[in-house]
């Protein structure tokens, strides 16, 4: 791990201590599709496949993955300063910003460079421990924050999130371009909130428009594609940091597809 990308000289080494073997970046274009969900849920699936995981939420100004996994609280460091990450029910380490401020209700007014900055606290200074898979909610965009991720961090994929609505096309493009201009693999593509299905007729609805992911998938040459229904039961047990109740059998070829990474 520590040999990868060794001639860029933006790239944060890991303390002695810690030991990552992969990292998957989510990224989106824009805000409101999920991204935050999606890192959830597919931790929660690689998990449950047996994989020591963990979430390293780099969306430092919306911080909301302790809340999915219903982490509150300060976590600590050790006597040689390393920190933490807290733990969910079924052990997938979490670090977020919010786990390092006495009331995580208050906003971080933070300039670019300083939120760059924590990234890299945020993998040299934690103590990861034998993780497997590692996955980077980012924040949404192509600013400092995800270009940082891409240059510090050893990323071995990327996935991105979408939603099904008109102006995707042009988001989804500079996701993508973003992703190739820094020569790293694009994992596969998820579309969220992609449907509703009735559950009293069965009948699928589609809210925000038709979906045109596979057209995208076939233009960018995304050979992996996923759709996540709108499902008010999943919201309810997210916001009741119950995330880990849920299966989303819909991210099962996406898992597969990282496993061979």
């Amino acid at each position: 791990m520590e040999n990868k990308n060794e001639f860029n000289p933006f790239m944060k080494r890991l303390n002695k201590k810690a030991k990552v073997k992969k990292v998957i970046a989510i990224m989106s274009g824009k805000g409101g599709v999920g991204k935050s969900f999606v890192t959830s849920a597919l931790a929660v699936n690689m998990a449950r496949k047996g994989y020591n995981v963990a979430i390293m939420d780099a969306d430092i100004t919306g911080p909301s993955i302790p809340q999915a996994f219903n982490i509150h609280g300060q976590t600590y460091a050790t006597e040689d300063q390393l920190i933490i990450p807290s733990r969910s029910k079924s052990g997938i380490q979490v670090m977020s910003l919010n786990l390092l401020l006495e009331d995580e209700t208050k906003p971080v007014i933070w300039r670019g460079p300083v939120l760059a900055d924590m990234i890299g606290q945020f993998w040299s200074d934690v103590y990861w421990q034998d993780v497997d898979y590692m996955f980077v909610d980012m924040p949404p965009g192509t600013g400092d924050v995800p270009l940082t991720v891409f240059q510090s961090l050893p990323v071995d994929g990327v996935v991105i999130v979408t939603s099904p609505q008109d102006l995707v096309s042009m988001i989804v493009g500079k996701a993508v371009t973003m992703v190739n201009e820094m020569h790293l693999p694009i994992t596969g593509i998820v579309e969220n909130m992609s449907y509703f299905k009735c559950p009293d007729c069965g009948h699928i609805h589609h809210i925000f428009g038709e979906s045109h992911i596979e057209e995208l998938a076939k233009k960018y040459d995304i050979d992996t594609v996923a759709k996540l229904p709108i499902d008010p039961e999943i919201a309810k047990l997210v916001d009741e940091g119950k995330i880990e109740a849920l299966n989303h059998d819909e991210l099962d070829g996406l898992s597969e597809k990282i496993l061979t990474l």
